[in-house]
């Protein structure tokens, strides 16, 4: 039996959907969004889709049946409030779209909720919880500066297991208060403050969501997790070019598909 038809199973976990989006990801998101309706293997809640004040994402939402969430009722803070920048680049979007998806916390409805990237694509069935243990989807290679800034954030280093940093991941909201309250008292500020003051900035990839997250799990309950390959596959087209005889042979490789406009996620092909 294949490990597609193994993980055909459902959940009774209830979860929400969180994807931060901008107007470039339109040509994604869409299928993002059919995507987690399809191979999302948990009854879903609510999917809402965190933007700025965007006219074509609200009538996407419509279309969709999703919730659009203006982003600055998200945090404190909103992207002006960024800066994380040199000459050659602008990462303070970037940035904030992580501290979106911590701060997503407040405007979910169930106990879990699942953020994915607005431009990766599932193509195979997942499941997120099983056995009351958590599922996280690995790859084996990441940036060292996301773990020079977990250890200034919680004191201890990573014990990196795998990289957590696949483009999708569930979140517990209690744990996840958990750790947004631990360094907060360790840095005696906001969570979010005390994210952007430890990156180093001359650093173009200084934190990572997942990263942190998922090190910040295993390191207290290894035995409550479950790692499994990423199995993901980018490409640098339009989703819309792609034939679904082409996708169902990907699919036997592959569990998604990232459309990045970015070189540096291109750089391997498999993880």
């Amino acid at each position: 039996m294949s490990s597609a038809t193994r993980i055909q199973r459902r959940s009774r976990t209830k979860i929400d959907v969180l994807i931060p989006a901008i107007d470039k990801d339109l040509a994604t998101l869409p299928y993002v969004i059919d995507s987690v309706r399809k191979y999302v293997m948990h009854p879903i809640g609510k999917i809402m889709i965190v933007s700025p004040d965007s006219e074509r994402i609200k009538s996407l939402c419509a279309r969709k049946n999703c919730t659009f969430v203006h982003e600055n009722t998200v945090l404190p803070i909103t992207k002006k409030n960024i800066h994380y920048s040199s000459r050659k680049w602008d990462r303070s979007g970037w940035l904030f779209q992580q501290l979106l998806k911590f701060g997503g916390s407040s405007k979910v409805s169930q106990k879990f909720y699942l953020v994915i990237d607005a431009d990766t694509v599932l193509i195979r069935p997942h499941l997120f919880r099983s056995g009351g243990k958590q599922i996280f989807y690995c790859r084996n290679w990441s940036q060292p500066e996301y773990f020079n800034t977990y250890r200034k954030l919680l004191g201890k280093r990573a014990p990196r297991p795998s990289s957590f940093v696949t483009h999708y991941m569930l979140f517990e909201k209690a744990k996840l208060s958990r750790l947004k309250k631990k360094i907060a008292a360790r840095h005696n500020t906001s969570w979010h403050s005390a994210i952007i003051r430890s990156i180093n900035k001359s650093k173009q990839f200084g934190f990572s969501e997942f990263e942190t997250y998922g090190n910040f799990l295993y390191a207290s309950s290894p035995k409550r997790v479950i790692l499994k390959k990423a199995l993901n596959k980018s490409l640098s087209m339009n989703p819309a070019g792609i034939p679904q005889k082409r996708i169902k042979k990907l699919a036997r490789t592959y569990r998604s598909i990232s459309f990045h406009k970015r070189k540096c996620y291109t750089k391997k092909s498999k993880r």
